[in-house]
């Protein structure tokens, strides 16, 4: 690695996946106001709130998310049928 180029303010910090609830422990340089109490140590920590991680992630999942195309494909045809007349 080059040297000078990478942080040294390293802070352990709780990540939240705000889509499932879970949280994981780990460092990260990011700044939170909020605080989390930790269940394993009963420490205090900065939360860091993600929209996804890997336990919510289709890819790791294998679950694929539903996307309503219902409603977008009667929202093209409405569109469409205007046009027509």
């Amino acid at each position: 690695m080059k040297q000078g180029i990478h942080p040294n303010n390293y802070k352990t910090v709780v990540f939240k996946d705000m889509s499932n609830g879970t949280t994981f422990l780990s460092r990260s340089t990011a700044h939170s106001s909020e605080t989390i109490v930790w269940e394993a140590d009963g420490k205090e920590y900065p939360v860091i709130k993600l929209e996804i991680s890997n336990t919510s992630h289709p890819f790791y999942t294998g679950k694929n998310v539903l996307v309503d195309t219902a409603g977008r494909i009667d929202k093209f045809n409405k569109r469409y049928e205007k046009k027509q007349k």
